[in-house]
């Protein structure tokens, strides 16, 4: 088991501490929380990928009965990268809050302190609470209670990363002063669909797909599930609902922006905190 966890627990913090290594070498005018919010970023998009790629194989391979079918990665992909992953992330997600203060000369933040800890909890608390609720809630689902059924689904929840790769690439472009390109403008728009796609209307589907198993129109899903079925999904759509409505609130104003003839670049956006 502990080999088994040592694949995500040595493979993420690895490569954020090697791109924290590597990209001051290549912008050598970055600060410490420049090299920290990209090394993270681009640390969320290579777990994204893999996160996605795993749950087109997941979907794809139980299509045929979606409760019963079974693949291997439903349950060993949460642990053996699902769980190191979310572990790694809230800690490099503490440095990046650190970091930007710091840089700021915030008097608070010249070193490591629990009020530091406690300052990142209350303003990201939502993002911390919903790694905690992975933690704390998925893992044990995926690997207890589900009675080895159910693997369609689980594949179905790696979908949602979809949209990370995109969300990280539009901060990147921010940081490198990209935000004016036609590249920015287009990700945003992917941003949007991907989010929407497969962090919105993904559980519609899932409750479509459960209907189809069992012969019973959509409506009648949710009366046919355990409540705690019911209840699981909506913690989990409700703060996606929340963050898109953010997404769609900030492309609004980027749009707006974009239409005033005297606008600046420095102006486009300021925002560095996480969206996914």
């Amino acid at each position: 088991m502990l080999q088994v966890l040592a694949c995500g627990a040595v493979v993420f913090p690895g490569l954020f501490f090697a791109f924290r290594r590597f990209l001051p070498c290549v912008f050598k005018h970055w600060s410490d929380a420049d090299v920290v919010l990209v090394s993270e970023r681009l640390v969320s998009s290579i777990h994204a990928v893999m996160a996605t790629t795993a749950g087109v194989i997941i979907v794809s391979s139980c299509r045929g009965n979606v409760i019963n079918d079974r693949h291997w990665l439903a349950t060993y992909f949460v642990i053996w990268y699902g769980v190191p992953y979310m572990t790694y992330d809230i800690f490099a997600m503490y440095l990046s809050h650190y970091h930007r203060f710091h840089v700021k000369g915030h008097e608070e933040y010249k070193q490591h302190s629990l009020r530091t800890i406690n300052s990142f909890v209350r303003r990201e608390f939502l993002l911390v609470l919903h790694h905690i609720a992975l933690l704390t809630i998925l893992l044990p689902v995926t690997l207890f209670f589900r009675r080895d059924q159910g693997d369609f689904f689980i594949g179905c929840l790696f979908l949602t990363e979809l949209s990370t790769p995109f969300v990280s690439l539009g901060k990147i472009l921010i940081q490198l002063g990209l935000q004016d390109l036609w590249l920015h403008k287009a990700n945003g728009g992917m941003v949007l669909l991907t989010f929407f796609m497969c962090r919105i209307t993904l559980f519609p589907y899932m409750y479509w797909m459960y209907g189809q198993h069992y012969g019973i129109p959509l409506y009648s899903v949710p009366f046919h599930l355990p409540l705690s079925a019911n209840l699981g999904s909506s913690c989990i759509l409700a703060p996606q609902v929340y963050w898109f409505v953010l997404l769609c609130r900030k492309g609004y104003r980027l749009y707006q922006r974009s239409r005033r003839p005297h606008s600046t670049p420095a102006a486009a956006v300021t925002d560095t905190s996480k969206d996914d």
